[in-house]
């Protein structure tokens, strides 16, 4: 499938450290914005990506402050937005894994997927096959449908 998308505008590596998740933040909100993204659109990317961020560090790096994480940013082609692309080298984890739990059993934990899905337009999750995983999310501004199945 042809990505419809303008070549990245940043791209950066990170270890694994949720110290370093504020000024990523920081930075996916301000590009955010710079790709047409309204202040909700903008923050509910910036959301679900530390909710991944988190998880690679958390699950896939198990809290190892030396993982390695690359996160390059692109404006899409075919209009306002913007994606995400999150690639590590950590554990590889089964794909439906990633389901979360049932939204009726009460208890705290597991949620994250169904934030992540809520949040962005295009939520892609796969392990690489040189190891590790890779993380895709896309958001258009919240008024703009073009290019969304």
């Amino acid at each position: 499938m042809a990505d419809s998308l303008a070549e990245p505008e940043i791209q950066v590596q990170i270890l694994s450290r949720p110290e370093l998740l504020a000024p990523v933040r920081s930075m996916v909100n301000a590009l955010a914005q710079d790709a047409g993204l309204d202040d909700i659109s903008a923050c509910h990317l910036v959301l679900a990506m530390d909710e991944a961020l988190t998880n690679i560090i958390r699950h896939g790096y198990a809290g190892s402050p030396d993982g390695r994480i690359w996160i390059r940013l692109s404006q899409l082609a075919d209009g306002p937005g913007l994606r995400v692309e999150i690639v590590d080298r950590a554990r590889t984890v089964d794909p439906d894994q990633f389901r979360g739990r049932d939204l009726d059993e009460i208890r705290p934990g597991g949620l994250g997927m169904h934030l992540m899905r809520s949040l962005v337009d295009r939520l892609e999750h796969a392990p690489r096959p040189e190891g590790g995983m890779r993380v895709v999310l896309e958001k258009r501004p919240a008024h703009t449908t073009a290019g969304v199945a």
